[in-house]
């Protein structure tokens, strides 16, 4: 729940954006002008600055909400995709990002569009934006882009077009799914990397939207399966990004990113919704908590200067910069979390 204490990262998310958008990196607790902006960032703060809205309904956050949304425009190509990164000149850096970045437009652009609290004239640009952006949303390799769509999609109201987009794209997940699992690897890749919860959580959602069997059950069981890997009886520990997990292979512990903390909070709470499992409410807890200092340190991720999130945990402690993704990532787990206590003791 946001108190007066846990919303210090807001300060820090001021501090970080300009008139342009949100900076990408952190020289400890400064932004570093020298690494410029990532489309990928904006995207996620467009979701946290909305979220912020609706909560406080101050001028202040809808002023983001025009930056970040400001920035996915620019970032549109004509063939419907997103340039990613930016120089401080304003110029990108490429003709074109990858498609996760895209994957994450969508979220953000159905996020804001399905917000009751965004004003129409913004809800128009979001809609000119994926008119041209879901061109593409059927064309997608890549599982974890498809899994940003799928959860952007479910925010919208059902049509035709939506639903045979949805259909598509979870299907092929289902098939992934079903061409890598085995008795003793419920997954959808030979290798558990980046952004897992987010694979199982979309399969969640599209059984939501179209009410499939077959979503419900690869979700819940490639779920289960993650959850055993990355919680224990006191933490959350999610897979280092330095070597990741790959079948076969012992876990890499270090580095430990906090994205992934919050992306399995919001995971534990669409299975929440999806089960009424308080289970769910306990792991998203220790997410949460991982920032606190419930962690394999025992240390608080949080800079108490800044309200900053630190970058990481590494095998050398923590990673003292502070980057516009991790500190997203901290804003959207704190807005996102209920009052866990009241909710599993009930």
């Amino acid at each position: 729940m946001v108190n007066k204490k846990s919303n210090h990262f807001v300060d820090y998310l001021f501090t970080s954006t300009d008139d342009t958008g949100i900076l990408q990196h952190g020289k400890y607790g400064v932004p570093d002008r020298n690494h410029g902006y990532a489309t990928d960032d904006n995207a996620r703060a467009l979701i946290l600055a909305v979220q912020l809205y609706e909560v406080y309904a101050k001028k202040k956050y809808l002023k983001l909400i025009n930056i970040y949304l400001s920035f996915l425009n620019h970032a549109l190509n004509d063939n419907g995709m997103f340039k990613n990164f930016m120089g401080y000149q304003r110029l990108f850096l490429e003709n074109q990002g990858s498609e996760d970045c895209y994957g994450r437009c969508l979220w953000a652009l159905c996020r804001t569009l399905s917000s009751h609290a965004v004003p129409q004239n913004m809800k128009n640009t979001c809609t000119c934006l994926l008119k041209e952006a879901l061109k593409n949303v059927t064309h997608l390799s890549s599982p974890r882009a498809k899994a940003y769509a799928i959860v952007g999609i479910s925010y919208l109201e059902k049509t035709e077009d939506l639903n045979s987009y949805m259909g598509q794209l979870s299907d092929s997940l289902v098939v992934q799914y079903q061409e890598y699992r085995d008795d003793s690897w419920n997954w959808y890749e030979n290798s558990l990397s980046y952004g897992n919860a987010f694979l199982p959580w979309a399969l969640s959602c599209a059984h939501r939207f179209l009410q499939k069997k077959i979503y419900y059950d690869v979700a819940i069981e490639s779920f289960m399966f993650l959850e055993s890997i990355v919680f224990g009886e006191e933490y959350f520990k999610p897979i280092g990004c330095n070597g990741w997990l790959i079948k076969g292979q012992k876990q890499a512990l270090y580095d430990e990113q906090p994205i992934e903390a919050c992306e399995m909070l919001m995971a534990c709470l669409e299975f929440y919704k999806m089960t009424s499992d308080i289970g769910y409410l306990a792991k998203a807890k220790k997410c949460r908590d991982w920032y606190l200092g419930k962690n394999s340190i025992c240390k608080s991720m949080i800079d108490d200067e800044t309200g900053a999130c630190y970058d990481g945990i590494t095998e050398m402690g923590i990673n003292l910069n502070q980057g516009a993704e991790s500190s997203i990532s901290y804003g959207l787990a704190i807005i996102n979390a209920p009052d866990f206590e009241k909710k599993i003791h009930a």
